[in-house]
């Protein structure tokens, strides 16, 4: 089963409630229902945090319980973020985004053989050339 590494915006528009696009709105609800998991990875926390910190974000919740909050919906899961991720993040092939979260996303995703689900096209197009395996939200 193929379990699922949200991106900092899915994760944002999850706990919105925003809807899904294709594939993702068919693909994501299908699987979770046979037992694939939602993971959320810290970077995410501390990407939430800065948003808010730089006024791009509001929030009704301090970011570190938004993302408590997050982790505790059904079938959601914190990514694990060992020191070996983070090192991979910094040595990823081909030419990978070089926001450093999104290469964080993508190592972590390598590493744990999850489908990162994304909009950022960066992503998508370092994913089409077979680095990361992707799927459009």
């Amino acid at each position: 089963m193929t379990d699922y590494l949200l991106d900092t915006c899915a994760a944002i528009w999850i706990s919105q409630g925003d809807p899904w696009r294709e594939p993702a709105a068919s693909e994501l609800p299908e699987n979770t229902e046979h037992g694939a998991q939602l993971f959320v990875s810290p970077i995410t926390a501390w990407e939430v945090g800065m948003l808010v910190a730089k006024g791009r974000m509001a929030l009704a919740l301090d970011p570190d319980l938004w993302f408590q909050r997050f982790c505790d919906l059904p079938g959601v899961t914190a990514a694990a973020m060992p020191p070996t991720v983070l090192v991979a993040s910094t040595t990823l092939p081909d030419q990978p985004p070089g926001d450093p979260a999104d290469r964080i996303l993508i190592a972590t995703a390598r590493a744990s053989g999850y489908v990162l689900v994304t909009r950022d096209e960066k992503i998508l197009d370092y994913g089409a050339r077979g680095n990361v395996q992707v799927l459009a939200c």
